[in-house]
């Protein structure tokens, strides 16, 4: 029996061909993406999404009932979903908004809905991963979480600190500067350092592009450096003295570009857009699910047996307030019982003297009659000896 030669074929065997296999498993599949948005009210939050996607998400907030609501004092949790489509690629995105953050003077676990929202859906993908049929999954894991900073030119609030040490620990944390127009370009520099001096004394963490890819590597750098982020939101179209529209803001002294411009010099708009979208969108996600859920799932893997539920921590804000809300009344309501069952001792203990007194007199009377009526006898007594 000959052996059979053969030469190999000069374009290989096929397996640089995988890639594209992959791209068009991708393409047909499309992509989920989570990104959630953290900041005061009036930052911006909802124009920089609209700005970013080039759409209308979620409508602008009527700030005229901004103080309608401060009754409530509780953080809330929105969701927008949408479908967005490219060159016949289509993204299932879902944004996260939390209304009321940070918006009250006394601001104490104002972090806890966000935080339990995090958790809840790594929670409830972990569940769903643990059934016997796990074709479909629904999936709110946050890739990515966009960390708005007033401009106060200064630094970090206490809040600020506490909460990013908190979410960045379990989801992807991108800080954001809003509404850099109102500073200087020399401020603007300046307080982006001092934010990278107490991110990185504070020990927080935030998401920074991988550098090992050589190919994009200077690429990474440059949005590295960039962070914070400076921005500009803005949807409206204004015209600059060279006659170009764009979107941004018209002031006296000029026009400050914010939209998704090729002028990099006015804020990093463009950078942050390549951040989520264009360059590291996948990384955003391979990250959410190898490292922040990996850990979270570790963690409760550790700590809890199989199929056993989470323990719920019920230190939510609202409860605690309405708690508080519930102790002040009943203590109110005792010490008003208490004041109702000592007036009744009182007038108990006055109507009791007052019986005893009437008592001892008319006992008094009582001795006072019978004296007499000894007297009446033994006087009778002695007139009837005489006779």
């Amino acid at each position: 029996m000959s052996a059979l030669t053969t030469s190999p074929p000069t374009d290989g065997i096929g397996i640089a061909n995988l890639p594209n296999q992959r791209h068009k498993i991708v393409a047909k599949r499309g992509a989920h993406f989570t990104i959630m948005v953290v900041g005061e009210s009036g930052l911006g939050k909802t124009t920089l999404i609209n700005t970013l996607f080039s759409t209308e998400l979620s409508p602008a907030k009527n700030y005229n009932r901004r103080h309608v609501k401060q009754m409530d004092k509780l953080t809330e949790v929105e969701i927008i979903k949408a479908e967005l489509e490219e060159k016949q690629f289509k993204v299932k995105l879902t944004v996260i908004d939390t209304p009321g953050f940070g918006d009250y003077v006394n601001n104490r676990d104002s972090w806890l809905p966000i935080v339990e929202f995090i958790d809840d859906q790594h929670e409830a993908y972990m569940r769903q991963e643990q059934q016997p049929q796990r074709s479909e999954k629904t999936d709110l894991r946050v890739h990515a979480c966009l960390y708005f900073i007033r401009p106060t030119g200064h630094t970090l609030k206490p809040l600020d600190i506490e909460v990013m040490k908190r979410l960045g620990t379990r989801v992807n944390l991108i800080p954001v500067v809003a509404k850099a127009d109102t500073l200087t370009q020399n401020d603007l520099f300046t307080f982006k350092q001092r934010v990278r001096e107490v991110i990185a004394a504070q020990g927080i963490r935030i998401y920074t592009p991988p550098l090992d890819d050589d190919e994009n590597a200077e690429h990474a750098q440059m949005l590295i450096d960039a962070i914070p982020f400076s921005i500009i939101g803005s949807t409206e179209d204004v015209r600059t003295p060279d006659g170009r529209v764009v979107k941004g803001r018209e002031y006296i002294w000029g026009v400050a570009e914010g939209g998704p411009v090729e002028n990099e010099n006015h804020c990093d708009f463009k950078k942050l857009r390549s951040l989520l979208i264009r360059t590291h969108m996948l990384d955003l996600i391979s990250t959410t699910e190898e490292l922040h859920y990996e850990n979270y799932r570790q963690q409760q893997m550790e700590t809890r047996k199989f199929g056993e539920p989470k323990v719920k921590k019920l230190d939510n804000p609202k409860f605690k307030e309405e708690e508080e809300a519930l102790r002040k009344k009943f203590t109110e309501q005792v010490k008003s019982e208490e004041a109702r069952f000592r007036q009744w001792e009182q007038h108990l203990i006055a109507e009791r003297d007052r019986l005893n007194k009437d008592l001892e007199q008319a006992h008094s009377a009582i001795k006072t009659l019978e004296a007499e009526l000894d007297n009446l006898q033994v006087g009778y007594g002695r007139g009837t000896g005489r006779r």
